[in-house]
């Protein structure tokens, strides 16, 4: 029996409940999704019936089947996959307890195991010598593989370093490194010894830093002298060194070396390679608790400050695997290739975790899509025979200003399954990823998810065998996922029906649901279209940012009494932040140097990605009576369209608007004159 059309819910509308209310919301209160339908999955689709079986218990189910029974009965479901899946140090005794409403969420309780063991030490039991990571490095053709073997030694080799220096269980280490197999033993060192780790994007700046370090008390920082990326070297070790200096709970900063030129070390430092060569390859794994912490990753909400999300050891994994298997559709043997960065949770969940955990080839790159040209992707995929090849829509926006020649050159034959993440792809992206890179027969999966969910909650795959996936869409909830909408005017918010182990409540949640904060459409077929961010968060190049945390540190400026940001779209980004930006009155302030101090700020307090593409001096910013800036108004100059500016009565001095526009219109004459 299908339930995807209304996911339990009733077939006249769409219900979110909150306590005692209940807001009925018609299907017919939502904007139709007007796409082009396309069959694609019969091409390439090894899917019957989830093969291979989730569980021995659930063999033979269809996606429908075992879609009803993941949020009708959850504990049967979730239990019977994780005593398979999963290797157990304790056996757990009770599946779930969760008391949603109040934000309890607990998972295979009284369970013990250890994650490094379930991503190695079971490989290594039985296929030593298979490769773990293949080390696209830089420079093409300079690859490195790694075994499970290797892996395992490494990983025991760093952890016994981190014991020796006073590292337990239980405390926080930083890991600042670009990708590398360094950088993911760093990782599982931690999850072997039951330390936490917090892995920090090594483009963040030394203030970015610090104030993640603060935030997870760490007693440790795990880096590299330098980062190799684009043919450039990136220095690490001064960030790392300007950082600690505010960080009175670091004791030890273990360095490593990606490059030969020399670095300054200092009396925290330690050189991580010399340490580690002294150390056993052999490293007793801790004994976890199913809920005990993992690791901790920073994400930016709608607040300044960006808030650290905890993922837990068991629920955490079992979903990242799973995941990793059935929306991507791999099997042993295969090449998978995820092009994030360990630095963040697509890098987490999809280079790491995820096929580590499920015995896979992972993967990790380093360089960028277009060095030392634009078939960078292409040559890799033919070089490496990848199988799958997971990207985020902003680097295919980008590759798509690029002759056919660049991806057909390549032999991309090896490919059986293409993946888009991090927001949602358009249209020309979408077709161009499936027609021109996957020849019109890999299945394109776009899928849906956030740091907070640990995993893809919403994706084409799996489904039943020949299901249609329909371009730009995320259509089909996993496992577990219940989505609910509530009407915000003309689009949709909405919010997940937790019944799956890998949800973090740390960020947003609301009382029996976790609230996404995205806007979201669902067409008459059941199938779910995600539209983007609906509250002061944009998302460039795929990275979540808070607008708040940009105008903390627009408004540090000794020059600047208010700032606005807020998000436009961008054809290579998909959204950029535009700041409009109030300065003192004073005849001798130069607005060019100012604005040239703010990107400067901004670089330094957060990151370089993180400076905003335009900046707008204006004498003040539209309020209402109550003194809140009409962030609405501003979004409406920034994209051109005054046409259609809606209610302004509510402000406090309509006659702004007029302002900002004449200000708006001659920056953008002034920009035309320079380009």
């Amino acid at each position: 029996m299908s339930r995807l059309p209304t996911h339990s819910l009733e077939n006249s509308g769409v219900f979110f409940k909150n306590g005692s209310y209940r807001k009925r919301i018609l299907l017919t209160s939502l904007k139709p999704v007007q796409c082009q339908r396309r069959a694609v999955s019969s091409i390439g689709d090894r899917n019957t019936n989830l093969t291979p079986h989730l569980s021995s218990n659930l063999a033979g189910w269809s996606y429908n089947e075992l879609y009803e029974l993941s949020v009708k009965d959850p504990e049967t479901f979730w239990g019977s996959i994780a005593k398979e899946r999963l290797t157990w140090n304790k056996p757990f005794d009770q599946v779930r307890d969760c008391e949603i409403t109040s934000g309890k969420i607990n998972w295979f309780l009284g369970g013990q195991l250890n994650v490094s063991v379930n991503c190695l030490d079971v490989h290594v039991a039985k296929h030593p010598d298979r490769v773990a990571l293949v080390w696209e490095r830089d420079e093409p053709g300079t690859e490195v593989k790694v075994t499970y073997r290797e892996l395992l030694e490494t990983t025991c080799r760093l952890a016994n370093t981190l014991k020796r220096h006073g590292v337990n269980k239980g405390d926080r280490v930083a890991i600042y490194m670009p990708v590398s197999p360094i950088g993911v033993a760093a990782m599982l060192a931690c999850a072997r010894i039951g330390a936490v780790h917090t892995v920090v994007f090594a483009g963040f700046s030394s203030e970015a830093l610090a104030g993640r370090i603060q935030d997870a008390q760490c007693k440790a920082v795990i880096t590299c002298n330098q980062g190799v990326r684009g043919g450039r070297f990136i220095d690490l070790k001064p960030t790392v060194d300007a950082a600690v200096k505010n960080c009175p709970t670091v004791q030890h900063v273990f360095v490593a070396q990606r490059t030969t030129n020399p670095t300054p070390m200092g009396k925290l430092d330690i050189p991580l390679e010399e340490a580690m060569a002294s150390e056993s390859a052999q490293c007793a794994p801790e004994p976890m608790g199913s809920e005990e912490m993992l690791f901790m990753l920073h994400t930016s909400g709608s607040t300044g400050k960006p808030k650290g999300i905890v993922h837990t050891q068991a629920g955490y994994l079992l979903y990242a695997a799973l995941t990793h298997q059935y929306v991507f559709d791999y099997h042993p043997g295969d090449v998978f290739g995820c092009v994030a960065d360990i630095g963040w949770v697509t890098g987490h969940s999809y280079v790491v975790y995820g096929p580590l955990c499920n015995g896979a080839t992972t993967v990790l790159f380093e360089s960028t899509p277009v060095y030392p040209d634009p078939g960078r992707y292409w040559e890799t995929v033919q070089r490496l025979g990848i199988n799958q090849f997971y990207g985020a829509p902003t680097a295919i926006r980008l590759l798509l200003k690029y002759e056919e020649s660049w991806v057909k050159k390549y032999d991309r034959s090896s490919l059986k399954t293409l993946g888009s993440v991090g927001e949602p792809i358009n249209h020309e992206a979408w077709e161009w990823f499936y027609n021109v890179v996957g020849d019109g027969r890999c299945p394109l999966v776009d899928t849906w998810w956030q740091t907070e969910t640990g995993g893809v909650c919403i994706a084409p795959r799996p489904a039943e065998k020949g299901a249609e996936i329909v371009p730009a869409m995320a259509m089909r909830p996993f496992f577990g996922i219940q989505p609910v909408l509530m009407e915000e005017k003309v689009t949709c918010l909405w919010s997940v029906t937790v019944y799956y182990p890998s949800v973090s409540f740390g960020v947003d949640s609301i009382p029996g649901h976790y609230f996404t904060g995205d806007g979201a459409y669902r067409s008459k077929e059941g199938y779910y279209q995600i539209t983007g961010r609906m509250d002061d968060v944009i998302n460039i190049s795929g990275h979540r940012l808070g607008t708040a945390e940009i105008e903390d540190a627009l408004d540090e400026h000794p020059a600047v009494p208010e700032t606005a940001v807020i998000g436009i779209s961008h054809d290579i980004k998909g959204e950029v932040p535009f700041a409009f930006v109030v300065l003192k009155e004073d005849p001798s302030l130069n607005h060019t140097a100012v604005v040239k101090e703010l990107r400067g700020l901004v670089a330094t307090k957060i990151a370089k990605y993180a400076v905003p593409d335009h900046f707008l001096v204006v004498k003040r910013l539209p309020k209402t009576r109550s003194g809140k800036i009409m962030r609405r108004i501003l979004r409406k100059v920034a994209m051109e369209q005054t046409g259609d500016l809606g209610d302004v009565s509510t402000l406090d001095d309509p006659s702004v608007v007029a302002e900002i526009i004449k200000a708006h219109a001659q920056y953008k004459s002034l920009r035309s004159q320079n380009t």
